[in-house]
């Protein structure tokens, strides 16, 4: 039986909590650290939280789906799939820097229609359901009103992948454009967008449990979450988050990306 979406919402911060907060057992002190086939980096932590999220999902919800980073999918054409990530943002974890994060997607019918990015070493936690608004620890929150890039502040996760991906040029320009550019990134970014402490957010590259908690918590926070064509989708690989006023400047420096 399909929860209502503040129900699932409710669960849903409790697990990202629950996986989280068992990060902190890892975070600074010991870890293991091994490198993927793609040369991305996971811990001990990452794993440990994703099964403590997955064995919740299972006890409670056991006729939902799960699409998780390290261990994959289970369910996945069930009419709920839970889309995990257990640590966004790995290279700041293992770093000891405090902006890597836990994320919760929902999807219902493929739609994703709840989001969760919670910040353990922060305790700062974000979250959405589709139609019932954004909070930042229970508070409502939204984008900020900014409409000029010259007042902006641009945020990223690192520099090379614009490059990677033919995005130099579009990336050049809004350095140019912006006040500010800083890269606190990974979902903390984009974070930082939703509670109106930054304006844009730009991945050249996301996967699916990257992106799905992203576009209802910044869209209930009253932004725009697209790609760089303007599709507001989870399954395009790349993502612009900022506001309404912004939004068509900057998909105009996209339309003239790299060769």
């Amino acid at each position: 039986m399909l929860k209502s979406l503040p129900e699932l919402r409710h669960a849903a911060e409790e697990f990202a909590r629950l996986g989280g907060d068992s990060t902190l057992n890892y975070f600074k002190k010991s870890f293991q650290l091994e490198f993927k086939e793609d040369d991305s980096p996971v811990t001990n932590a990452d794993q440990t939280a994703e099964r403590l999220i997955r064995d919740q999902i299972n006890k409670q919800f056991p006729d939902h789906g799960i699409i998780g980073e390290e261990f994959g999918e289970e369910n996945a054409d069930s009419e709920v799939v839970w889309v995990l990530d257990p640590i966004d943002g790995t290279q700041s974890f293992i770093h000891g820097v405090p902006f890597y994060t836990t994320l919760i997607g929902i999807l219902i019918e493929k739609k994703p229609e709840i989001g969760v990015i919670y910040a353990p070493a922060l305790e700062e936690m974000v979250s959405a359901a589709v139609g019932h608004g954004c909070t930042l620890n229970g508070k409502n929150t939204s984008v900020r009103e900014c409409v000029s890039l010259s007042k902006a502040t641009f945020l990223s996760t690192e520099v090379t992948t614009f490059k990677q991906y033919g995005f130099s040029d579009p990336f050049s320009e809004l350095l140019n454009k912006t006040r500010l550019h800083r890269t606190w990134g990974d979902a903390y970014g984009h974070m930082m967008v939703a509670t109106g402490r930054a304006d844009i957010m730009i991945d050249p590259i996301l996967n699916i449990w990257d992106a799905a908690a992203l576009l209802p918590i910044v869209t209930e926070a009253g932004g725009s979450y697209t790609d760089v064509h303007g599709k507001p989708s989870i399954e395009t690989g790349n993502a612009i988050t900022t506001n309404s006023s912004l939004l068509p400047e900057i998909l105009s420096l996209f339309d003239t990306k790299d060769d």
